[in-house]
């Protein structure tokens, strides 16, 4: 499975700690999308566009601490 615009919010977690997935979505981008229950059925791409950023630099975020 990879990690795209179109990853459900609810599936970002399954891409490495979600301790840490968590940590990076709300202090780094205000996502707080988790536990919201839109989570179920918002891709990346559309909390990305709620926030005010490309899927693109969350996607390189979560990547990022997935490889710490």
């Amino acid at each position: 499975m990879e990690l795209t615009k179109d990853t459900l919010i609810r599936d970002v977690l399954e891409f490495g700690d979600p301790e840490k997935i968590v940590e990076v979505l709300q202090k780094d981008f205000g996502m707080h999308c988790i536990g919201c229950a839109l989570a179920h059925g918002e891709t990346l791409e559309d909390a990305a566009a709620v926030h005010g950023v490309t899927p693109d630099v969350v996607i390189d975020a979560i990547k990022k601490v997935c490889e710490e």
